[in-house]
């Protein structure tokens, strides 16, 4: 087998398919012979044939930056659209979860206490933020939030192989502590003050938390239901699609934690942290929706039809 300079590209059709069976063959033969101890020559031999071919296949060209850009401008956006079902029901557990949460608070301020702890509930009731540390130690704090939810994202992702559980399980979480916060804050006088905070880094923080989510229960919906394929082959298509919306989200959450540890807590005015989430959010819908539509479908978006 020789490796051209071209590499895989220069190989046909039917040359594709032939060196997918030769190196399943080799493979195949490869864990026989190492049962051998008699043909460890052959095994060597073997490896060193099956090494070279997974070069070939698998670093065969080297990533374009180009390749990045056309998922991003195109091959996102539409993955989004294609699964907006499964973003849709992440936002609706959110949102169940934290009305839930923010009606129990009113009637029941214990249950405020109890979920939050006496600490930030003391700092809430002196109506001080608890996020005013944060400006003194904006680099560390930005890395720590992007941290944090990159972490909560891929959890929500990986969850999805529960069956949808474990990833509805942290939505309703992250939903009851919106809720509580909000509550709790309103009843302080404090509502302005959040709301001017979170608002700048909330409009792309929660939307790629909420498509975390939708990837965790696209993963669920091919487990569960697959339909006409086999069962792993619905699992590794809608895992595949979870897997690509998931990286769309994870610049979302990097921009969200920079403006999370280095605006939001800032002392600019609050008009000026609502203008920036309005357009942040605006910038979010156009990208996400329209972003990546043939040219004759925006027409007719634009024009009614």
């Amino acid at each position: 087998m020789q490796q051209s300079n071209s590499g895989i590209a220069a190989l046909s059709h039917n040359e594709l398919k032939e060196l997918g069976l030769l190196y399943r063959q080799i493979a195949s033969d490869l864990a026989a012979v190492r049962e051998d101890a008699g043909s460890r020559r052959l095994a060597v031999y073997l490896n060193q044939l099956l090494g070279r071919t997974h070069n070939l296949i698998y670093m065969g060209h080297k990533p374009k930056i180009s390749a990045l850009v056309l998922f991003y401008r195109y091959t996102y956006p539409r993955v989004f659209r294609e699964t907006l079902p499964q973003t849709l029901l992440a936002v609706t557990v959110v949102m169940v979860a934290a009305i839930a949460a923010w009606v129990l608070t009113l009637r029941d301020p214990a249950f405020a206490y109890r979920l939050l702890g006496p600490h930030m509930i003391e700092t809430i009731e002196q109506r001080q933020m608890w996020t005013d540390s944060i400006v003194t130690i904006k680099p560390l704090a930005s890395s720590g939030i992007m941290t944090n939810n990159l972490s909560v994202a891929f959890s929500m992702f990986a969850l999805g192989i529960t069956g949808g559980l474990g990833t509805i399980w942290m939505l309703a979480v992250n939903g009851l502590l919106l809720g509580v916060i909000g509550a709790a804050t309103a009843r302080a006088g404090m509502a302005l003050q959040l709301w001017s905070f979170v608002a700048p880094h909330g409009v792309l923080e929660l939307p790629a938390i909420f498509i975390a989510g939708g990837a965790g229960l696209e993963i669920a919906r091919g487990l569960l239901f697959p339909g006409l394929l086999s069962r792993r082959d619905s699992l590794e298509k809608a895992g595949g699609r979870a897997a690509r919306l998931l990286l769309g989200a994870i610049p979302m959450l990097v921009i969200a934690g920079l403006i999370e540890g280095f605006f939001s807590p800032s002392a600019a005015p609050v008009a000026m942290k609502f203008g920036l989430a309005g357009v942040l959010f605006a910038a979010l819908i156009t990208y996400l929706f329209l972003m990546g539509r043939p040219a004759a479908n925006l027409v007719r978006a634009n024009s009614g039809l």
